[in-house]
Formats: C-alpha cells, sequence, structure tokens
C-alpha cells in the first residue's frame, strides 16, 4: 500500500520516470516507463534488477548490441488485423527493419546466453516466423517501394510504362526543340509534368502555334504549359499503365499484409520484446550515470545502506561539478525507528526522501546509487508525510492535514511499513504538538512500523535515547564556521544549534540572550552538552584525518624510495653488466693485437730491446681501457619509462609505435600529442612516460633508441585497412592504432574495408568512430570501388 497517492510526486520518482523515458530509443520502451508499478515480491525485484544489472555490464563492456530501428508500428499492426486491410509500403518497411532488430537482438544474446541468461530469457517472446521478414524483403526494397519483380504482372507493367514514358519524352522533346527554335518557349524553361501528364511551357501569345491542350498556365499567365495532340494518346495509355500499377501495388500489399495477420500474435510478442529490451537499456543506462549498482536485496525489512546518494541531487549536482555528501543507515528489528535532528537546512529533509526514493526505485526494479555491501529490504507499504514549502496548501492550517496523515499511519502501519515522517509534530503549539507527537511516536513502536522521522523537538530526542528499538541521529553541524556538514552520524542527537545560527546572522546579543532566559538554563545545558561534544568529535576527527594523511604521505614516500632504489639497483646492475661484457671483448681484441704486434717483431727479427719496449708500450695500452670509456661507446640504450601519472608537459612514448613526443593536452582518456612538427591524438593506455634526456636524444636523431625511423614508418603505411575476418573484441584497438598513424602522418582520410556480410562489424566500427574527436565524416566507399563493403573517413 502506497500513502497518500501523490506519493511519486512528493519523491521526485516522477522525474525519475521523466529521465527513463528521455532515455529509451522509442516510444516502445517508454509506454513501458508508465507502466513502473512498485513491487512487494523479492523475486520479482531480483529478477528486474538482474536484467538491468545484465544490461548494465553489456553498455559498460562496449559489446556490439543492436541500436537500430526500435520502431513503434502498432498503429499499422491494429489496421493489419481487418481483413482487406492493406498496410504502405513505408509501413511494411518499418516493420521490417524493426524486426530485423529483434532477430539481431535475438541473435546477441543467443551467442552469450551464459553471461546474460536474464536477458537470454526475454528471447522466448520474440517467438515469431522470420520468414515473415523474407517475405516483406521480397516484395519491399530498402527504399520503402514495392520492388519490380514482386510479380510478373508488376514487372510487365513497369516495363511498358518505361518505353511508354521513353517514347512520349522523345516525341515531346522534338516538338520542344522546335518550339525553342521558333522562339516560343521562354528562355529557361523546360518540359515538365502537369496533372501527371507530360507537357511543353509555351508563351501565351504563341500558344495557337502548336496544336495541343493547356493543362496549366504560369501565376503570371504569360506562360502555358501545354500538351501536343502528339503525345496526347501516349499520355493517356501512360496513365492507364500507372493505373495498373496502383492496382497491382496494392494488391501485392494486400497479400503481404493477409501474410502479416496470419502471423500477427508472434510479430506482436515480438514487439513486447523489443519494448521490454528498451526499457531495460533505459534503466541501465540511467543507472551508468547515477552509478547505481545492485544491492543484496533480502525478503526482511532489514535495510543496511552504505554511501547512499540522492538520485536527483547526484545527478544535479554531477552537472555543477559538485558532490552529494552520502549517507548511510541502518534498520532492523533491534533498531527499527531513526529520529533524524539537527539544525535547519542542515540536511534533515533530503536524508529522509533519499531514503524513501532509493527505497522506491529498488521496488520498481531500478539500480540504486548505493555502496558496496549496501543490503535492502522489501516493504509492503511505504507511506509519507513530506510537507512542501513549495505548495500554496502549506501554511499553518496543515496542522490538521498533518494529524489526518497520522490516523492513517496508525491505521495500516504493521512491521513491514516504512513510514516517513518530515517535520514531526511541527504546525501547531510546540508544547502540545511536541506531547502528540511523542504519542504517535510510541503507538509506532507499538505497532513494529520502521521509517525515519525528522524533527527539532527535545522530548523526541529524549524518547529515543530511551526507548528500544528507536536510534537518534545528528545531522553533523561545523562549529567553527556555524555550517551545516550534510552528515547523517546514527546514535546520538542533534543540536538545532538556532542560538548559534542567530549570532552569526547578526542579530543583536541583547535578543540572544533574552531568548536564552526565556529557553531556560536546563535546555541551555543540554544543548551545550550536545554542541560540546559535537565540537570534540569534529576536533578527533580532524586529528584523525591529520595522522591519517600524514601516513600515508609517508607509505607514498617510502613506496617512492622503494621503486627508485630498485630501479636504481637495476640500472647500475644492467650498465655494469654491459660494460664488463664489452671490456671484455675491448680487451679480448687488444690481446690479440699483442700478440699479433709480437709475431711481427719475432718475424722481423727485431732486437730484445726493442721487443721489451714493444711489450711495455701495449700493456700500458692495456692499462688505460677503463670501464668509464666502454660506457661512453654504449650510447644506444633501450628506452625505459618512468614513473608517475602523465601529465601536461611530460615526455612520453607511443607504445606501439616507438615515437617520442611532448603533451600538449587531456581530455579524459585522449591524450593530444606534439611529434616533431606533427600533433596527434591517442589514447592514454597506448602512452608510457620518458625522462626528457631521452626524448632530446630521440628529437635530435629523428629516431628513438631501438631504431624507429619516423620516415621509414610513414613510407610503409597504407591508407587502405583491412579487418575482415577479425573479431569484434580485436577491432576496436586494431582501428584505434590504424587512425592515430593516419593522423600522425597527416593523412586527410583512410578506408577501412570490412565486408558487407550482416553489417555487424560496420555497425560496430563506426559507431566507434562516431564518437571520436578526430573524425569529420564517414560514408560508403563508391559502388564501383566496394560500396558498403568499404567505410571512407575523413579526418579533421
Amino acid at each position: 500500500m502506497l500513502y497518500p497517492t501523490d506519493i511519486e510526486q512528493k519523491l521526485g520518482f516522477d522525474k525519475v520516470r521523466s529521465l527513463l523515458k528521455e532515455k529509451c530509443l522509442s516510444t516502445l520502451g517508454a509506454n513501458i516507463v508508465d507502466k513502473i508499478r512498485l513491487s512487494h515480491s523479492p523475486d520479482q525485484i531480483h529478477k528486474l534488477l538482474l536484467q538491468t544489472d545484465e544490461f548494465s555490464k553489456i553498455i559498460t563492456a562496449n559489446e556490439p548490441f543492436p541500436s537500430n530501428h526500435f520502431l513503434d508500428v502498432s498503429s499499422a499492426l491494429g489496421r493489419a488485423k481487418t481483413a482487406g486491410v492493406f498496410l504502405t509500403e513505408e509501413e511494411f518497411l518499418n516493420i521490417n527493419r524493426s524486426l530485423q532488430t529483434v532477430l539481431a537482438c535475438v541473435r546477441f544474446l543467443n551467442n552469450r546466453q551464459e553471461s546474460y541468461p536474464q536477458l537470454h530469457e526475454l528471447t522466448g517472446m520474440a517467438d515469431f516466423d522470420p520468414e515473415v521478414c523474407d517475405h516483406i524483403s521480397a516484395k519491399i526494397d530498402d527504399a520503402g517501394y514495392v520492388k519490380d519483380n514482386a510479380s510478373d504482372q508488376l514487372a510487365n507493367i513497369r516495363q511498358q510504362l518505361r518505353a511508354k514514358h521513353a517514347q512520349v519524352r522523345r516525341t515531346l522533346d522534338q516538338i520542344y526543340k522546335s518550339a525553342v527554335k521558333e522562339g516560343y518557349v521562354p528562355e529557361g524553361a523546360s518540359m515538365t509534368v502537369r496533372d501527371g501528364r507530360m507537357v511543353i511551357p509555351v508563351m501565351a501569345e504563341f500558344k495557337r502555334r502548336i496544336k495541343g491542350f493547356v493543362h496549366d498556365e504560369s501565376a503570371t499567365g504569360q506562360t502555358v504549359y501545354l500538351e501536343p495532340t502528339e503525345v496526347l494518346e501516349g499520355n493517356n495509355e501512360i496513365r492507364e499503365l500507372e493505373n495498373s500499377e496502383k492496382r497491382e501495388v496494392v494488391r501485392i500489399l494486400t497479400r503481404l499484409t493477409d501474410m502479416l495477420r496470419f502471423n500477427l500474435e508472434g510479430v506482436q510478442k515480438a514487439y513486447q520484446f523489443l519494448s521490454f529490451i528498451d526499457f531495460i537499456r533505459a534503466k541501465a543506462r540511467l543507472a551508468i550515470e547515477m552509478k547505481a549498482i545492485m544491492p543484496e536485496v533480502k525478503a526482511l525489512t532489514d535495510m543496511k545502506w552504505r554511501e547512499a546518494r540522492h538520485p536527483l541531487l547526484y545527478l544535479a549536482y554531477q552537472k555543477q561539478g559538485k558532490k552529494v555528501v552520502p549517507l548511510s543507515i541502518d534498520l532492523d528489528k533491534d533498531q527499527r525507528l531513526v529520529i533524524i535532528s539537527g539544525p535547519n537546512a542542515g540536511g534533515k529533509s533530503v536524508a529522509l526522501k533519499t531514503v524513501g526514493l532509493i527505497q522506491y526505485m529498488l521496488q520498481c526494479g531500478l539500480l540504486v546509487p548505493l555502496g558496496e555491501q549496501s543490503v535492502a529490504g522489501i516493504f509492503n507499504n511505504i507511506f509519507i508525510d513530506i510537507g512542501d514549502e513549495q505548495s500554496i496548501e502549506n501554511d499553518l492550517s496543515t496542522y490538521s492535514s498533518h494529524l489526518t496523515n497520522m490516523k492513517f499511519f496508525l491505521k495500516h502501519t504493521d512491521k513491514k511499513t516504512l513510514c516517513l515522517i518530515d517535520e514531526f509534530g511541527t504546525g501547531t503549539d510546540p508544547h502540545y504538538g511536541g506531547a502528540i507527537a511523542e504519542a504517535i511516536l510510541d503507538k509506532l513502536v507499538e505497532l513494529q512500523g520502521n521509517g525515519v522521522i525528522t524533527t527539532h523537538y527535545s522530548n523526541i530526542k529524549h524518547y529515543a535515547e530511551n526507548k528500544p528499538g528507536v536510534v537518534n541521529g545528528a545531522m553533523k553541524f561545523d562549529m567553527a564556521h556555524l555550517e551545516p556538514l550534510y552528515e547523517l552520524e546514527i546514535g546520538k542527537p542533534g543540536s538545532s544549534f538556532s542560538l548559534e545560527i542567530a549570532r552569526k546572522i547578526g542579530l543583536s546579543l541583547s535578543i540572544v540572550d533574552y531568548a536564552r532566559e526565556v529557553i531556560g538554563s536546563k535546555t541551555i545545558d543540554v544543548d551545550n552538552l550536545i554542541m560540546k561534544l559535537e565540537k570534540q568529535e569534529q576536533e578527533i576527527a580532524m586529528r584523525e584525518k591529520a595522522a591519517r594523511e600524514t601516513e600515508q604521505q609517508m607509505k607514498n614516500l617510502k613506496n617512492k624510495y622503494d621503486q627508485l632504489y630498485d630501479q636504481l639497483e637495476g640500472k647500475k646492475k644492467e650498465i655494469i653488466d654491459a660494460a664488463k661484457k664489452e671490456a671484455a671483448q675491448l680487451l679480448s681484441t687488444t690481446n690479440r693485437e699483442i700478440e699479433k704486434t709480437i709475431r711481427h717483431i719475432k718475424t722481423t727479427k727485431a732486437e730484445k730491446k726493442e721487443t721489451k719496449k714493444m711489450r711495455e708500450r701495449l700493456g700500458q695500452l692495456k692499462e688505460k681501457i677503463s670501464a668509464e670509456e666502454v660506457i661512453k661507446e654504449h650510447q644506444e640504450q633501450k628506452i625505459k619509462a618512468v614513473p608517475g601519472a602523465i601529465a601536461v608537459g611530460d615526455s612520453v612514448r607511443i607504445i606501439d609505435n616507438d615515437v617520442v613526443g611532448e603533451v600538449l593536452d587531456m581530455r579524459g582518456k585522449d591524450v593530444e600529442v606534439q611529434v616533431g612538427d606533427l600533433k596527434t591524438v591517442v589514447k592514454l593506455k597506448r602512452l608510457e612516460k620518458v625522462s626528457r634526456s631521452i626524448a632530446r636524444q630521440a628529437s635530435r636523431t629523428g629516431k628513438v633508441s631501438s631504431g624507429m625511423d619516423i620516415s621509414k614508418k610513414m613510407a610503409e603505411f597504407s591508407p587502405t585497412l583491412d579487418v575482415r575476418g577479425k573479431r569484434a573484441e580485436e577491432v576496436l584497438g586494431i582501428i584505434d592504432k590504424f587512425i592515430d598513424d593516419a593522423i600522425l602522418f597527416n593523412m586527410q582520410e583512410v578506408r577501412i574495408l570490412h565486408g558487407k556480410g550482416n553489417g555487424i562489424l560496420k555497425d560496430l566500427i563506426r559507431n566507434y568512430l562516431k564518437d571520436s574527436n578526430v573524425v569529420s565524416t564517414i560514408a560508403d566507399e563508391h559502388v564501383e570501388r566496394g560500396g558498403a563493403g568499404i567505410s571512407v573517413v575523413v579526418l579533421k
């Protein structure tokens, strides 16, 4: 049971419906949005959530789920029920396209049954004869016209019609040329058609020079449109053939409609499937925007929410670049009611509406913006009493309306009821209002009702402190700046901070002191105690936060030190090993030279003194060779990435191209890189950060140390990419690299050869490239050079 009747408007669920409709591809899904109803069945809710969760995974994984031709043809199907009625060519074209979409959705889910079992279960609805599409395709072309070969008679009629048109045009062309030569035709005029008959324009003063019939004249009356006598019979035959053509087309469409009527039940179920797919897709898209999840759902009324965010407030703040302060709340058999107190405009009403809207969305089968590990329960009744300050009805007399709501609550509340009451007891004398509110609260506890209640009344806070099953909650307040923090803290009451806020906004101290005396010392002491505890908690929280930040900084510094140490040790070992290797090779070469010199001396029979002198000289040469000189010769080293996040101004290497450049701009996952005189946009995942010294070395040599020559790579680049036979999951990566290379080498236009097939690969590539900020246009290649089997991509 829901109370009141406008509960959706009070909670804001009507706006959620509007957002869902905006995300539907057609009225098919939008019509289902209007039919959303609250469910009390845990199994049904769980199933609806699973469907949406599975579709969210399809979207986030960029799977090629069909999204074209979600067309609402319910009007045409309704007319097709009547015998003798025929649908138009355009209606058959839309039916064919949308049924092809149904088949494509079914194929997609059949191929991924294990990954998306709940969505696959829906395919049982799409049980219609696929030959319906074959029959329509055999008669209606892609432009929405009946094909010439739809019947032998139609083919014959159209052949005669084309021949007769050509004959009449030849005759009329001769007469027209003669009239032009004689000066009867206005300058710049040409042959045209009037009332379905071919005519020539003639100046009014010459209309009697040519025998025939005038069918029309210009607005000024200076030109008449004349049908020469010579083509009269031919035009009559054309008219007769056109009427024959229309009759044959109607006959074909009637038979096609009869075929559709025979399969109408299955076709209508297929459109129900398409409607649900559109609807679930819209729910998934909204869930992704809200960062919503599928919590654990229990048949109990327990609520264990973590990091709950008001869905509409979250979306609004997201556009403004602001963050919503989340709340965490628990309801169970030992803690059924939470009493939230705190200052005005401190977030009490938002917290209450957050609970109501999220619970309502959940039981309507929508994913909800909660944190991981959240647990949600199911309620049979949801009752709310929320005032609307924007309403003209919200004045002092609304207290009677409030009591009417409370009467309904007390009559119908049970242990499976969620009660949401805002500003409990307000609208009348606080002394009596607080007492009545406490009595109502006590009865709700007796009825084992669940819910959230906001209040300013101290007696309600005291009641919550001492009554089992009821717990206080406070909206936190910044005591240093006297500003609300919008954070809900369970376990203690909150102060209204009325006197402090009055003092902050500049009310006279005498007024504040007078108010303090009127309130009384006992009440003031309680509020002071609450404020003192609040201030102490905030100071402790700030110290803990500072300590955690310091500890994290120490951990980060240690990790950075360990990484640098490991890198230096590795580099040191690598350099030494390389130096030793080259030094050993050089020393071996030197030894061979020494022995060669000695052999030379012996051969030439040099004197012992000279030989000794030569040996000493070679020994000195051997000693001069050091590891440092070897290292200087080891100039070409492999580029190594340096740690840290990539930012504007950093030197980077394009991993799969070995090209080094500088980061100019970053737009999400797209990075603009300057490579020499060229600028290119590269995905962030294809870049790694390098040191500036390596970058300078690469820019001087025109190549990186691995020997990759940009000029050579440019010469080898082909502007046509063949991806036929590739799997969908590997194509997009290949396309990314191909487009990056094309931009790097200043290509204006490239071609992607994907073949025609059933169009899945083409649609995948084109949909992906449409979102790219470097692509200007995408079109089919000329029909003589491959047509729809090749995509021509023009780059910005």
